[in-house]
């Protein structure tokens, strides 16, 4: 290669790379969730985890608009027509309603969700391994369908229990209402009665834990629900105030001092998520990725909140256990 062609590849190349890394930085994705970013933040690492696997790392060549609905599912609409009109290359939506907010508000934009939620009756996909359309993502397969293996676990923990309730989010009403219908024959088969107390926001807490106090509820399950997920501390602390035993869908919950949790690893699903906004992003086809299910369920128990509660875990559910907490 002579010395003019050889400058004129250079020069070349140094006019391409600016060129490039704009296009490596053109890649938008819209981050649409149902909770609120001071409580869940985690759940937005665990996503740039599984996008930096794909080989997209946030201010480098990707960019996320994060727009969270604080447990205000009314404006979940809204902002997911912020991200349609932005637009954004892909929107990860997290905790129903988001799913189903953002399905509705694009038919091209490819949507990743993560939901608790069954993805077929919900209406997320018409089938799991060739979903079609614009929508795939993780099931986390939560406390909507978790709900009899919840009143199970509190039985066998709580016997004598008469008593049983069952916190739910009633503007969340699809998961709501599926929850209930779970839970209700599981607690007949068991010779329980069951009593659903409600919850909108975080300021109708110390009414729902009044209520349980006056039904003589002996123990508790609390829902799936991103709003409960983002109050977990307050939701802890009253179930300590009331002293009543409660068990809770994700780990996140016995961490902080919960008694119980079962369920899937919610930070892995979107770590997960991110996985597939990757790909998507790397030009796969929504509809063709299946949808994911979880594999590991995760039984967690903290002894020290069963000692405050002058309750012996019994051996048959300690050796079930994934973690113990003393």
């Amino acid at each position: 290669m002579d010395r003019r062609m050889f400058l004129g590849t250079l020069a070349g190349s140094l006019l391409a790379a600016p060129l490039v890394a704009r296009a490596q930085q053109s890649a938008v994705v819209g981050f649409l969730h149902s909770g609120s970013a001071s409580s869940l933040s985690q759940l937005a690492d665990a996503f740039r985890r599984g996008l930096a696997e794909s080989g997209y790392v946030e201010g480098q060549n990707v960019s996320i608009e994060y727009r969270w609905a604080e447990g205000r599912y009314d404006r979940l609409a809204g902002l997911a027509a912020e991200l349609v009109r932005r637009p954004v290359a892909v929107i990860l939506a997290g905790a129903p309603p988001a799913p189903l907010v953002a399905k509705a508000a694009t038919r091209t934009i490819p949507v990743v969700f993560v939901s608790g939620d069954d993805p077929i009756k919900s209406g997320l996909v018409e089938r799991l391994n060739h979903p079609g359309g614009n929508v795939t993502g993780i099931s986390v397969f939560s406390g909507s369908q978790l709900g009899t293996k919840h009143i199970g676990l509190l039985h066998e923990l709580v016997p004598a229990a008469i008593v049983i309730a069952l916190l739910v989010n009633p503007t969340n009403s699809t998961q709501a209402e599926a929850q209930t219908k779970l839970v209700e024959p599981a607690a007949r088969a068991l010779g329980v009665r069951l009593h659903v107390v409600n919850a909108s926001n975080e300021g109708d807490f110390s009414k729902a834990f009044a209520t349980l106090a006056e039904q003589r509820a002996v123990a508790l399950i609390v829902g799936a629900d991103a709003l409960f997920v983002g109050r977990r501390n307050q939701l802890v602390a009253l179930a300590e105030r009331y002293a009543i035993p409660a068990i809770y869908e994700f780990r996140e919950y016995a961490v902080i001092g919960g008694l119980m949790s079962y369920g899937p690893d919610l930070q892995d699903g979107y770590r997960q998520a991110g996985i597939y906004t990757g790909r998507i992003l790397k030009g796969e086809k929504p509809g063709e990725l299946p949808v994911v299910l979880p594999t590991k369920f995760e039984l967690v128990i903290n002894l020290k909140t069963a000692k405050a509660l002058g309750l012996t875990i019994p051996q048959s559910l300690l050796l079930r256990a994934d973690q113990v907490i003393e």
